[in-house]
């Protein structure tokens, strides 16, 4: 997703300009930075902050969607919501690991999540209402995601590049998902479209804020991108989506919840109304909707698996000592 893992970021770096300058050479070649390599502290940090709020997004977004698994209209439904979320938990781990080879390890960003020092996408402090949010969410919120996820494929860290190929095709399969129960609903009875019209009136602006601040808003965009981070602006990103998206909904019917947008053809896309950042911020320091329900049940969740974690630990700890005796 996640532009807005470079909120609160720390690019600075004390390194001389020679190591710099050499760095920013590779970075210029499009070599990938690997976990033994001699990197900028301020890379570091940047890598560690954006990766570990992207997994914990990919973690916290298992809660609004697996709240419908068990009232899945339909078998059919049911399995691939649960596959979904199956990969989301799945992503999660995959940044998780990508992260430690940059040497935090995955109880100290477990711990950051919980105590609400680290962030996670505002997306996911929004509540699920109704099915057709499962729809509405793959559509949207997946989509938006594959726009920023498919930049970070080539990202110049390595682990985080290659990570990021496997989950973009999954994403790909959510977005599609999303997509179809849309076009069931919007086809189905004139209760069910203004089902999927109410979804996409609530989670729209969410979605297209998923995108970050306005680049002259945000403050570490230009050094993360110097540093091949991110790809594109924060601002570029939310106008191909929306360039993209709006035919989408135009096919299904349905009105965009945007009296402001406009085709503009010397730009040759679409210009959307004012954002309500004051919304955006409220919900990135904690006072979204959501927010602390999201944080109760991550705890609750890490309480309840604490026996597992240990019996985990234990069995490693025997096989070790019995490979210790045996040799």
């Amino acid at each position: 997703m996640y532009s807005q893992g470079l909120i609160g970021a720390d690019g600075s770096s004390d390194e001389t300009p020679e190591f710099l300058e050499a760095f920013q050479k590779r970075i210029d070649a499009e070599e990938k930075i690997e976990p033994n390599d001699p990197m900028p502290a301020g890379y570091r940090r940047t890598l560690v902050r954006q990766i570990g709020q992207h997994a914990h997004s990919e973690i916290v977004g298992m809660l609004p969607e697996g709240n419908f698994i068990t009232r899945a209209p339909s078998l059919k439904r049911k399995a691939a919501l649960l596959a979904k979320v199956q990969d989301e938990g799945g992503h999660g781990l995959y940044l998780y690991s990508a992260a430690e080879t940059l040497g935090v390890s995955r109880e100290q960003m477990t711990d950051e999540l919980l105590s609400g020092k680290a962030k996670y996408s505002s997306i996911f402090n929004y509540p699920t209402l109704s099915w057709a949010d499962m729809g509405a969410i793959g559509w949207l919120v997946d989509g938006a995601a594959i726009m920023n996820q498919i930049a970070l494929c080539r990202c110049s860290y390595g682990p985080y590049a290659r990570a990021m190929i496997r989950v973009c095709k999954e994403e790909s399969f959510h977005q599609r998902q999303g997509y179809e129960i849309m076009i069931e609903l919007c086809r189905g009875t004139p209760a069910q479209k203004q089902m999927a019209q109410d979804a996409l009136n609530r989670i729209w602006w969410p979605s297209i804020m998923m995108f970050g601040p306005h680049d002259g808003d945000s403050a570490h965009s230009e050094q993360s991108m110097k540093w091949k981070i991110k790809r594109f602006s924060n601002d570029a990103l939310r106008r191909k989506f929306i360039d993209a998206t709006v035919p989408q909904a135009e096919y299904l019917g349905l009105t965009m919840p945007d009296p402001d947008l406009r085709w503009d053809e010397d730009k040759q896309s679409y210009e959307h109304g004012p954002i309500d950042w004051t919304e955006f911020w409220n919900v990135v320091k904690g006072h979204g909707i959501m927010n602390v329900d999201r944080i109760k049940a991550r705890q609750k969740a890490h309480d309840d698996g604490a026996w597992v974690r240990e019996a985990a630990l234990a069995h490693a700890a025997k096989r070790n000592a019995r490979k210790e005796a045996a040799e």
